[in-house]
């Protein structure tokens, strides 16, 4: 049930994370680079150029990935980075706050992101079913081996066996059902 109860939760939570990211990356993508590039430089944010792209990529595509669940750890460390870059170059000193332009959404977005790159996304969504199909393969691989059975180490005695695993009067029994000669007994010839 504990599980149930995560899976769900990490579904509502990579659903809610990745729009708020792609409604942002949106935003930086209809306003163009360049005019998000010039709003990076006048915060400061160093390589304005490079990190407006790296933002809105990261933000729309990952924001997309998290939704679908898929690379949700590596998505969700590379967006804790990108809201760590926020807080640093940009709303760290500016408060708490997002109306006075403060840290709250950025660090929220960021610890969200830490627990899904920490907990992963859960059973509902396409990194589930990814590794289902690869596991699936994988044992579907193993049935298909041929199996052998363990060796025996050569130089360890079998217990009161002869060649093939049978005691000395199984191997007579054996012998005689198979020998043609009429001096040996054979119980089984007519």
């Amino acid at each position: 049930m504990k599980r149930v109860i995560f899976d769900v939760a990490a579904l509502i939570a990579r659903v809610v994370v990745g729009v708020i990211f792609v409604a942002h990356g949106l935003q930086k993508w209809t306003q163009g680079l360049g005019a998000t590039s010039a709003g990076f430089t006048e915060m400061g944010v160093p390589l304005p150029g490079v990190a407006a792209a790296f933002a809105t990529i990261l933000e729309v595509v990952g924001g997309v990935l998290l939704i679908l669940g898929l690379a949700v750890r590596v998505v969700a460390l590379l967006l804790l980075i990108d809201m760590i870059g926020a807080i640093v170059f940009v709303h760290g000193a500016n408060g708490v706050f997002v109306q006075d332009s403060g840290w709250e959404l950025a660090a929220a977005l960021g610890v969200a992101c830490l627990l899904l790159a920490a907990l992963g996304g859960g059973r509902i969504g396409l990194d589930a079913i990814v590794h289902s199909v690869f596991r699936h393969r994988k044992a579907g691989d193993q049935d298909t081996a041929v199996a052998r059975p363990a060796e025996r180490p050569r130089d360890v005695p079998r217990q009161g066996r002869g060649p093939g695993g049978l005691d000395d009067r199984d191997r007579r029994e054996v012998d005689s059902l198979l020998s043609d000669d009429p001096t040996q007994p054979n119980p089984h010839k007519r």
